[in-house]
């Protein structure tokens, strides 16, 4: 049980702006920047985000078959806008915990509980 499509469609009308506001300048608040697959049109998408062992992960709350998720994987690259800066990523893949073991304590629980066993893993430019 990830979170459903209906409260993906609300978030993207009316939470998503208003976490936009303070997502990449918190901790664990990011935004995904990417490109329509078909538009090419610029997105920018909250995401709870974690960097450790030098690779960014991030929680896919929503499931797999996100379009951020889609745009990012045929894309091979993104932005990640992380506590006031911008990283570059490449690499994007879709790894399957169903225990969050890479998330810190606390978001490890609420992804437990989300039933939300998908992250994304990406690495930095070099």
């Amino acid at each position: 049980m990830v979170l459903p499509r209906a409260l993906a469609s609300f978030n993207r009308q009316v939470t998503n702006p208003i976490a936009g506001l303070v997502a990449g300048k918190v901790p664990v608040l990011a935004v995904v920047r990417h490109a329509g697959r078909h538009s090419g049109r610029a997105y920018r998408t909250p995401v709870w985000a974690f960097e450790a062992e030098g690779e960014f992960r991030i929680a896919l709350t929503y499931g797999i078959d996100s379009e951020w998720v889609k745009n990012v994987l045929a894309a091979g690259e993104f932005a990640l806008e992380t506590k006031g800066r911008t990283v570059e990523l490449i690499d994007p893949a879709v790894l399957e915990d169903r225990s969050a073991s890479w998330a810190p304590f606390g978001v490890r629980q609420a992804l437990q509980l989300l039933g939300a066993k998908h992250y994304l893993r990406a690495r930095r430019v070099v």
